[in-house]
């Protein structure tokens, strides 16, 4: 049946793919993704991603308004919600009324001060440093249900690919701009000293270890000294 929701799903499915498939920035996928989730669960007045780092460092990103930040906000404070608890223990957390909800006391009083009554949470990821939650917020008591959680299951997916794929390649070209810099230090040293390859990456080595620094930052410092 071309109308129904999980027609709409699977064609907005196809589309979130096409876009993954070419180079985009991480933040525009994530756009996509909460635009989506007002599209498919239009019992949704607002949603946004929660991104939880160390030291209680938080970031909402691709609101599709304030009223996400607010109640990420409200969580951190008072360390307690239903996005705490997706980005960090649960796959799936789900309020029906904030007015009656016990789990989290302090931050239902804030979200139905704010008008919201319902809430739905999605896992992304959980990692040793960081974590996140695509987070869906109604004006309505019971605003989600089993469906609900289906279609977010299948977006919070495509959230977290982005995610994940985008630190994957930060961290590759971390890695690669160490590499380079560990080479150009050891060219220098080799140049300098008359060492060859073997003898100037062991001369870097032993800099780090008798200076306590890290192989990279001593790299770098033989680079700046090039041409003193």
């Amino acid at each position: 049946m071309t109308g129904s929701p999980n027609h709409e799903l699977a064609v907005r499915m196809a589309e979130l793919a096409r876009t993954v498939s070419t180079p985009r920035r991480v933040e525009d996928v994530l756009s996509d993704v909460t635009s989506a989730v007002m599209e498919l669960i239009p019992s949704t007045d607002a949603a946004g991603i929660l991104l939880l780092g160390k030291a209680e460092n938080f970031q909402t990103v691709a609101g599709t308004s304030d009223l996400p930040r607010q109640l990420d906000e409200l969580q951190v404070r008072t360390r307690q919600g239903p996005c705490l608890d997706a980005a960090v223990d649960e796959l799936i957390v789900r309020a029906d009324d904030f007015r009656t909800e016990e789990r989290w006391p302090l931050y239902s009083a804030g979200a139905v001060e704010r008008g919201v009554l319902s809430g739905l949470s999605f896992k992304l990821y959980t990692s040793s440093q960081s974590a996140g939650a695509l987070n869906l917020f109604a004006r309505e008591p019971h605003a989600f249900d089993g469906q609900a959680e289906t279609i977010g299951t299948v977006l919070a997916a495509h959230a977290a690919a982005a995610i994940l794929a985008s630190r994957q390649s930060e961290q590759l070209q971390s890695a690669l701009s160490t590499r380079d810099q560990i080479g150009q230090a050891k060219g220098i040293i080799m140049e300098r000293y008359g060492l060859d390859d073997v003898a100037a990456f062991d001369m870097l080595r032993r800099l780090s270890q008798d200076s306590n620094t890290k192989l990279v930052e001593v790299a770098q410092r033989v680079i700046d000294t090039r041409g003193t």
